[in-house]
């Protein structure tokens, strides 16, 4: 049984950090992301038509994908306010079940690194993975060993201007509060692409 909290490590005291704080987090991990974030990365990717979110949580970023033409799945650990195509735990996933899809999601970030390989295991030659990160997601040894020295990203697009995450899925809530403390950025991967990473601001 995964214990969906996060950790020490990921238990933020930042100067004024309102999305991140040092409360429990929530049971899940749950941190809805603000759909300009789709946005944003409308203005340098194309993903495939068909698009898998696996941690969809309220559908924030599914919705937003929705509004721009994409046709989304969804799914999560438990369903919360919003309809799921399906409910499970993604990482137990042995199939994609669908062909011709990417993946995209913002992962709960204790599993973050999990999340990744197991998109990357799941998605086809050439499809994408995409990932809504924090920028400190590139640090670890971990990390480099199990992921980023294996699987480098194609790109990564940080955001110039911070991009909110909201516990519990309250955005409302959060855009009374200022800005985020805390840098994110799109990671994408492509399946079996081998090179150099790039890195954009969007």
């Amino acid at each position: 049984m995964k214990d969906w909290k996060g950790n020490a490590n990921s238990i933020y005291k930042t100067l004024g950090a309102s999305n991140h704080t040092d409360k429990e987090r929530e049971e899940y991990d749950y941190y809805a992301t603000d759909p300009i974030a789709i946005d944003k990365l409308l203005t340098v990717e194309t993903p495939s038509h068909y698009i898998w979110e696996c941690a969809a949580g309220e559908g924030h970023l599914a919705e937003r994908l929705r509004e721009k033409g994409f046709e989304v799945f969804t799914s999560d650990i438990v369903e919360r306010k919003y309809k799921l195509d399906f409910v499970e735990d993604f990482l137990l996933r042995t199939k994609l079940g669908y062909s011709c899809m990417d993946i995209l999601t913002n992962p709960p970030y204790k599993y973050a690194k999990e999340f990744v390989l197991k998109a990357l295991e799941l998605v086809d030659d050439g499809h994408k993975v995409y990932m809504f990160l924090k920028l400190t997601f590139l640090e670890g040894k971990a990390r480099y060993k199990e992921l980023f020295s294996k699987y480098p990203p194609k790109n990564i697009y940080v955001f110039y201007g911070r991009i909110q995450c909201a516990k519990n899925g309250d955005l409302k809530k959060m855009g009374l509060s200022g800005t985020s403390a805390v840098c994110y950025a799109w990671f994408v991967w492509e399946k079996d692409w081998q090179g150099e990473t790039t890195i954009g601001w969007i």
